[in-house]
């Protein structure tokens, strides 16, 4: 994919439940060019497993061309993408503590956000962006996110990188504020446990996708929040880059699940017999799926034989869910008992 067509950002997204948010950073679809300036280097290579915060300067250009910039510290995360052996790069946490230099930026309101960069190539990072938009859709308790144009710049170097793209994701504590809930952090829950309309949904978009890796009980790529911490929980996913849907290249299915690739599907919610559960669930994604083919048909900064792929993809996934017969076959794979439909995924943990 060539980086130019990136700056082509399709402007058709909605405003999403804007309402309690403290500033625009996430209201706006162009692509927003950041540049991060002093040591990058020693950032990157501080990979281990307690990785130290690094003092940089963040800047960015308002709609009036004036420059801003701002203190931010920043420190590696994550964990397979992590590792020099996998990535180029490692995802990023950014933090801001000086309020009074936020207040009239972009940025107001924030605290901390991660930013995800190119493991591989930049079209994944624009791709794995895609999934949230469409998470978006499905609801507005899930991720917020911004995609960004990256230069890093080191004054007492005089090589810099290129360019490079990668996305801002919401803070989980912004995330819920914004739908008036907290954050629950309680692993060992039953993915019965948590509110079942919304899991129902966020499984089958799950399954949409093509991701298997996730889990409610070791909070695998998952999120919990709740009106309080007394209320049902609710199950919000992040983290799609091992999706089917995504395609990169270093994606691979756990062993456990017996999958030739990310791109066969696995529906990895709990057992349920009577498919007539899943009737608000289908009707929801039979509703959304024009706009679902639209957020790739729409976009010119992919490349056509993905998009053609992609909406190939989805027709399969459309088969599926308004075919009984198919429907019990996947859906009821968890109520196998010889088959890997209740295999829990704990994965490396989260960050």
């Amino acid at each position: 994919m060539k980086k130019s067509s990136i700056l082509s950002i399709c402007f058709f997204f909605c405003l999403l439940n804007s309402a309690t948010s403290q500033s625009n950073l996430f209201e706006e679809n162009q692509t927003l060019q950041i540049q991060i300036t002093g040591d990058y280097h020693t950032v990157l290579d501080d990979r281990g497993d307690n990785p130290s915060v690094h003092a940089l300067r963040l800047s960015y250009r308002e709609k009036d061309s004036t420059e801003i910039s701002i203190p931010v510290e920043i420190r590696t995360r994550g964990h397979f993408r992590k590792s020099r052996g996998n990535c180029a790069y490692p995802p990023l946490l950014l933090s801001f503590s000086d309020k009074e230099k936020l207040s009239s930026t972009i940025f107001r309101g924030q605290k901390k956000m991660k930013l995800v960069v190119p493991c591989k190539e930049d079209s994944y990072v624009v791709r794995e962006w895609l999934v949230y938009k469409l998470y978006n859709l499905v609801t507005p308790k899930s991720f917020r996110t911004r995609l960004v144009q990256v230069q890093l710049n080191d004054p007492k170097r005089k090589k810099q990188p290129s360019a490079f793209y990668g996305f801002l994701i919401e803070d989980e504590k912004k995330l819920a504020e914004r739908n008036q809930q907290v954050v629950i952090n309680r692993k060992g829950l039953r993915p019965e446990e948590v509110e079942r309309s919304n899991f129902l949904n966020m499984a089958v978009f799950e399954f949409m996708i093509g991701n298997t890796d996730w889990s409610v009980q070791y909070l695998q790529n998952i999120k919990l929040v709740a009106a309080d911490s007394n209320k049902v929980p609710i199950a919000v996913p992040y983290d799609f880059d091992l999706a089917g849907i995504v395609g990169a290249s270093y994606a691979l299915p756990a062993e456990e699940l017996q999958l030739a690739s990310v791109r066969v599907r696995r529906y990895r919610g709990y057992c349920i017999r009577d498919m007539k559960t899943f009737d608000d669930a289908i009707a929801l994604f039979n509703k959304l799926r024009t706009g679902f083919y639209e957020v790739y048909t729409n976009c010119s900064l992919l490349d056509p034989k993905y998009v053609r792929n992609t909406t190939e993809y989805l027709d399969d996934f459309y088969k599926t869910i308004n075919d009984p017969k198919a429907l019990k076959k996947d859906f009821g794979y968890p109520c196998d008992p010889n088959g890997t439909g209740n295999v829990v995924i704990k994965g490396l943990g989260n960050d």
